[in-house]
């Protein structure tokens, strides 16, 4: 998949230690937003590049100005409950204790999960004349805990008959701060190969050995420049930085990652509490997913806000009118970043949590 230039910004300038992008949202055509006032988010790298294109779009209607921080979700998430940002950006739901210090932070009300933004997890890998690859969970517990440590390994040769593959060491890199990717995988590995991985999903990282890199851009950064690496990241960063993604067996034979592969997992996502405004996705079922020709390892990212209990009023509003901009302008050209669109379905269903805010 070719990454549009005029998009995306350069790896360079995204690897600060916290990337600080400060966008210009508009109002929806159904209200007015533009008194100056500014909405502040913090949180996930996962969903920066989708932040930069929303703000491409949003910015042609004028309106709310949204500083938005990617310093890693569990960061974005304290600085929401110590009620320093309007919304914190998250690659995974909020913990039951953390659940209980937003509401404190809502005076008293819920905060509510909106997944706006919804990305594959890419498995990328740099290997010395191998751009095809196939790997399924069992196998990539092993390789993240250091229990398969050579490329040629018997059981990587058994999902991959034909390819050459070398005796070099494997380098698998993992997350160095506290993520919702790290979270969401490890999520994904217990739930599918629990024997092999048999540690708590978290946002901080349980594995044994390895290499660790800092945010979503140092983890990209890494496998471009490490023969024999092997890295979860965010299909955006593994695109912009030219290297190549495993195919995954999830139980239905092994399946590329695409737009459409993706789409149909998403399409096919169910929500933990069915018929709530609060839209945590059911991550368990969607990750145990075996429906053929789905890719169902997606982050779905999620602005968390107070449902309402926010000191100035107008900061629901000035969510409210960005958040209905994105879903209905701001799909267009994701697929580029390495996102998935989202379907019409799913969109209703965020677009209900969205007015009752």
């Amino acid at each position: 998949m070719s990454v549009n230039p005029k998009l995306v910004r350069s790896a360079g300038a995204a690897a600060a230690t916290a990337v600080a992008a400060t966008l210009v949202l508009s109002a929806c055509s159904g209200g007015d937003s533009s008194d100056g006032g500014s909405v502040t988010g913090e949180g996930s790298t996962a969903q920066q590049k989708a932040m930069e294109h929303f703000a491409d779009v949003l910015t042609q209607e004028g309106g709310v100005n949204l500083d938005y921080t990617g310093s890693g979700s569990g960061d974005g998430i304290k600085k929401f409950i110590a009620g320093d940002v309007d919304f914190a950006g998250s690659d995974s739901a909020l913990k039951d204790d953390e659940a209980a210090k937003a509401k404190t932070r809502c005076g008293g009300n819920d905060a509510w999960h909106i997944p706006l933004v919804a990305g594959p997890v890419a498995v990328a890998f740099n290997l010395d004349g191998v751009e095809k690859l196939t790997l399924n969970p069992a196998t990539l517990a092993k390789i993240f805990d250091s229990k398969i440590t050579k490329w040629n390994d018997p059981a990587i040769a058994a999902l991959n008959p034909g390819v050459k593959l070398p005796s070099t060491d494997i380098i698998p890199v993992h997350r160095s701060d506290s993520s919702g990717t790290t979270e969401n995988f490890t999520k994904f590995l217990n739930a599918n190969a629990a024997s092999d991985w048999p540690y708590e999903p978290s946002k901080e990282w349980a594995g044994h050995g390895g290499s660790a890199a800092a945010k979503s851009t140092g983890v990209g950064d890494t496998v471009k420049k490490t023969p024999g690496s092997i890295a979860y990241v965010e299909w955006g960063f593994a695109t912009e930085n030219d290297v190549p993604v495993s195919q995954i067996d999830f139980g239905a034979g092994p399946v590329a990652l695409t737009s459409e592969t993706a789409g149909k997992a998403l399409d096919a996502a169910k929500f933990k509490t069915p018929g709530s405004k609060d839209l945590a996705v059911d991550s368990d079922a969607l990750f145990t997913m075996k429906e053929p020709g789905a890719y169902p390892l997606i982050l779905t990212t999620y602005e968390i806000v107070c449902s309402t209990g926010y000191d100035d009023s107008s900061v629901s509003d000035n969510l409210k009118s960005a958040f209905t901009t994105i879903l209905d302008k701001g799909q267009d050209g994701l697929s580029d970043l390495g996102y998935v669109p989202l379907p019409d379905a799913f969109k209703q269903t965020l677009r209900g949590t969205i007015d009752a805010l």
